[in-house]
């Protein structure tokens, strides 16, 4: 038996700390969930519980990560500096409000879920669009929960009684009331234009969509009659309607305004020579071959010389990437094998003059498949954007929004300035329906394409096919509609009648989610928009600038009248600790919940944040992580010393040590420089600040202060209590639970520290 009268004072604090459930090393695995649902149990993240409503707002719409994927490191990275601004607002007083969501995200969603089917020798053109939609929505429901349970690992402090869905009833309705509100002010169009078009992913996308990626490819030099023409792309030809040279090139000025004939290898055809600024004489030869319907440059130049080209446009590659009909013997063979047999063909012919292997060109590709992205034209409907950019601009040069990432306020602007009209109209089954209704019997020119009720599919104008079918059969197996431009139609949430049959198209994901500050929170609790509406902070990756922040800035303003929020904070991409952006193919992807598990969250957290500055690429890799994690077990061994140093009696008693009055003003300036430098966003230079106040000053100087009796128990306490609160919304777990410790001990007063107050 142990003799408790001959018990050593460090016997007795072992006991204590034992009583105090103080592990000597730091378990974060365990604490973590222990913390979780210790701020879970008392609703420490809902403003309607705290202390703090009435008071100044601050508020951020977290950006949604899509509903069906894991997380990412980038997602730990917005995570980690959101929640910082977060905990920091909340402790300040501010009536904060984090507000988590997730977003459908239109094509990623279908593209991954399409994948899925063609394992099971399955395609989308095997369902109608209702039910495919449907199948869509079962799978993203199954996948929903992982994504946001990773959210609450990382120690998010998100109120997730105001969560919100991109494709939840009441955000739809909302984004179809902004549709129509763009309409009755005359900003929506309808327009048959050149779309960038993958055929893979069955869907147009805006320019800004588009991933541009340098190349090798091949130039063909073809013979056009007695002129020679440089393309990568001879599969077109079947499309074209006239050659053009630049007016200045004196090689090729006996040939303007001529007719050439050309001779094919399936039939010979006439073309016009026109002249033209837009022709770069020192490109090839100089001479060019214009396809109006497969490429930008070429559709501009036909509408400046449409009454000087007889022939009419038409497309040599269809929608799922096939030469149409005017290929003639080359007709149903993919775009990338009929050019193999072509070239063979003029070859044969002699007709290529040379061919070379190594040209340089920039290709569009599709920013989710990576398949070449084919120009087509297509009728859309469009938004107007010079009314939406022009008031974003103007504030812009007032300074009442901030970006803060070097040089991308500039980037910004200059986006705003160039931008064109917002194509917004997108050929997947998953997203927002657009709320357009054709009248049958006022346009029989549509064309349809339907599963019958014996599930075979049927395509062709409208008038023809409500011959064999009615139209709620053909409704009932809808899979695609394509109006004709000048097609009647109205806008309505609700058919306007039996005679009506809805656009097949869905809204672009950023035309909803540009909407998405305003619709969460006026979908929210009824005071929501009044109380928190605009918002302080839109925190995300510089990639998104243009997607997502500059049309949330547009919207916003459009729909109230209001900026959705003055400031933007972007971070960079993170890399791997050589610099290299990280990827599946080098093995050098950071898994964020593999971190999490081997390290700890406030670990992953303060590696990520650290040094980091905004708009520029941070390195982070396992040294890094255990660097990080050194810091979480440093705050937790020196509280332990601490607690099993502290003396209750000396913490009474008024003392006055020699270093007492240093430490003091030390520590003032410490709380004063980590709050300007959150305040500046400066969170990378808060982080470290602190980490080196912390470890050098406090743990490696104070500490030692106060073992000689140099410095007071009390100020040391102080000292720890005010850096774990300094501490907290950069590293929140091992905080909170010594926290709970020292209120265990009567040490400390407030129930929690993350609803304590700022230093």
């Amino acid at each position: 038996m142990v003799d408790f009268f001959f018990l050593t004072n460090q016997a007795w604090r072992v006991i204590i700390l034992l009583h105090m459930n103080m592990d000597s090393r730091y378990d974060h695995l365990k604490n973590e969930e222990e913390m979780t649902k210790l701020w879970e149990t008392l609703e420490a993240f809902n403003p309607d519980k705290s202390d703090n409503r009435g008071n100044k707002p601050f508020t951020i719409i977290m950006p949604p990560p899509n509903a069906n994927d894991p997380l990412h490191v980038g997602h730990a990275m917005f995570i980690s500096i959101e929640d910082i601004l977060v905990r920091y607002h909340r402790m300040l007083g501010d009536d904060t409000l984090w507000l988590p969501g997730a977003d459908h995200a239109g094509i990623e969603t279908q593209y991954v879920y399409e994948k899925k089917l063609k394992k099971k020798g399955r395609s989308r053109f095997d369902f109608d669009r209702e039910t495919l939609y449907q199948n869509i929505w079962n799978y993203v429901q199954e996948k929903s929960d992982v994504a946001m349970s990773q959210i609450k690992k990382l120690g998010a402090s998100v109120d997730w009684s105001r969560f919100k869905f991109t494709l939840g009833e009441d955000v739809v309705d909302d984004v179809l009331n902004t549709f129509s509100k763009l309409d009755s002010e005359g900003l929506v169009y309808r327009a048959n234009r050149l779309v960038n078009y993958c055929t893979n992913c069955g869907t147009a996308f805006s320019n800004l969509e588009v991933l541009h990626q340098e190349q090798k490819s091949t130039l063909y030099y073809i013979k056009y009659g007695p002129l020679v023409v440089a393309t990568t792309r001879p599969e077109t030809r079947f499309a074209d309607v006239a050659l053009a040279v630049h007016p200045k090139d004196k090689r090729y000025k006996k040939y303007v305004d001529k007719t050439l004939q050309v001779e094919g290898v399936v039939k010979n055809y006439s073309l016009p020579v026109i002249a033209d600024d837009f022709v770069d004489p020192k490109f090839g030869t100089g001479v060019v071959k214009i396809t109006p319907y497969h490429d930008h440059n070429d559709f501009d130049f036909w509408q400046r010389h449409k009454d000087e080209i007889k022939t009419k446009p038409t497309k040599a590659i269809n929608y799922d990437g096939f030469i149409t009909e005017a290929g003639e013997n080359y007709k149903g063979l993919k775009a990338s094998q009929a050019r193999k047999k072509l070239v063979k063909d003029l070859k044969k012919a002699d007709l290529i003059e040379k061919v070379d292997l190594n040209y340089q060109n920039n290709m569009g590709l599709c920013y989710r498949c990576k398949k070449p992205i084919e120009p087509l034209p297509l009728t859309q409907f469009y938004v107007k954007v010079k009314p939406l950019t022009e008031p974003v601009l103007e504030a812009l040069d007032k300074g009442e929004i901030v970006v803060h990432g070097a040089g991308h306020d500039k980037i910004l602007k200059h986006w705003l300035e160039i931008l064109e009209d917002w194509n917004i109209s997108r050929q997947v089954v998953w997203g927002i329906r657009i709320p357009v209704w054709y009248n049958v019997e006022k346009c029989p020119d549509i064309q349809t394409t339907y599963l019958g009720k014996n599930g075979k599919k049927h395509s062709g104008k409208i008038s023809k096919l409500l011959k064999n079918d009615s139209l709620e059969t053909i409704k009932q197996g809808l899979q695609t509609l394509s109006a004709p431009l000048g097609s009647e139609y109205k806008i309505s949430k609700v058919s306007p009648g039996n005679k009506y049959i809805q656009e097949t198209d869905t809204f672009d994901t950023w035309f909803s989610s540009s909407q998405w500050p305003v619709v969460t929170l006026k979908n929210n609790q009824p005071d929501d928009f009044d109380r928190f509406y605009p918002t302080q902070v839109m925190e995300t990756g510089y990639d998104i600038l243009m997607f997502w922040v500059m049309r949330m800035l547009m919207m916003g303003e459009f729909i109230t009248g209001k900026l959705p929020f003055n400031n933007v904070y972007l971070h960079g991409l993170i890399r791997d600790d050589k610099g290299e952006k990280m990827s599946k193919s080098k093995n050098n992807v950071t898994n964020p919940l593999q971190t999490t598990e081997k390290y700890g969250a406030d670990a992953l957290r303060m590696a990520l944040v650290i040094r980091s500055s905004a708009g520029l690429d941070k390195s982070v890799g396992k040294p890094d992580f255990k660097a990080a994690r050194n810091l979480t077990n440093k705050i937790w061994n020196a509280a332990r010393y601490i607690l099993m140093s502290l003396d209750k009696k000396s913490l009474k008693e008024k003392t006055d040590k020699k270093y007492d009055q240093v430490f003091e003003e030390h520590l003032k300036q410490i709380i004063e420089s980590i709050t300007k430098q959150i305040n500046d966003f400066k969170i990378g230079l808060a982080a470290e600040t602190l980490y080196n106040e912390f470890w050098h000053w406090f743990c490696d100087e104070c500490i030692e202060k106060c073992k000689k009796e140099d410095l007071s128990q009390s100020l040391l306490l102080k000292g720890l209590t005010t850096f774990l609160k300094l501490l907290h919304p950069f590293t929140p777990f091992v905080t909170e639970k010594l926290w709970q410790i020292l209120k265990q001990e009567n040490l400390v007063e407030d129930q929690t520290l993350a609803l304590s107050n700022w230093p």
